[in-house]
């Protein structure tokens, strides 16, 4: 199975870690490069994440990776990294 990124999940990690780096630059990088290391655990178990039913038509789906939501879809035989955020920001 294939990882692929999407622009917005990247957009959102270097977000992320602009957010952390501004207080500490060791944290944020240890944060950024948990969410960049998920996606290997997907591919061993990829339904492991709660589906979201609001995407009826398509397999849509969320990973809880500590404070941090992680948004992916499956899609044949490569799932695509579609979001990331704090669990604790406004969306």
């Amino acid at each position: 199975m294939e990882i692929k990124w999407t622009r917005s999940a990247i957009l959102d990690l270097n977000r992320l870690y602009e957010f952390l780096a501004s207080v500490n630059r060791v944290a944020a990088a240890r944060v950024v490069q948990s969410l960049t290391q998920a996606p290997d655990k997907i591919i061993h178990q990829p339904r492991i994440g709660e589906r979201l039913e609001q995407f009826e038509h398509r397999e849509v789906r969320k990973l809880l990776i500590g404070d941090y939501e992680l948004r992916y879809e499956l899609r044949n035989d490569c799932f695509y990294v579609l979001r990331i955020w704090h669990t604790k920001e406004e969306r």
